[in-house]
């Protein structure tokens, strides 16, 4: 994550799929969870529309950047 997303502001969205929520990768996500936001998203959940939630985080995360971005390329 820090590779891909340097300034800080990438976001882990984790679906809860049997792989992903095994105790290898869940003791993985918590031991790095201060490197990255993580979206909540409950076990097994039906809701599969989550973009309200990811545009309630990026638009967090646009009015919170120091300087504001000017241009689409800034943003």
């Amino acid at each position: 994550m820090s590779i891909v997303h340097s300034d800080g502001l990438g976001q882990f969205q984790q679906d809860n799929a049997t792989p992903h929520a095994s105790r290898v990768a869940t003791k993985w996500l918590q031991w790095h969870s201060s490197d990255f936001g993580h979206f909540h998203w409950p076990p097994k959940s039906p809701k599969m529309k989550i973009i309200k939630d990811i545009r309630d985080s990026l638009l967090h995360a646009v009015e919170n950047r120091s300087p504001p971005p000017r241009t689409p390329m800034d943003l």
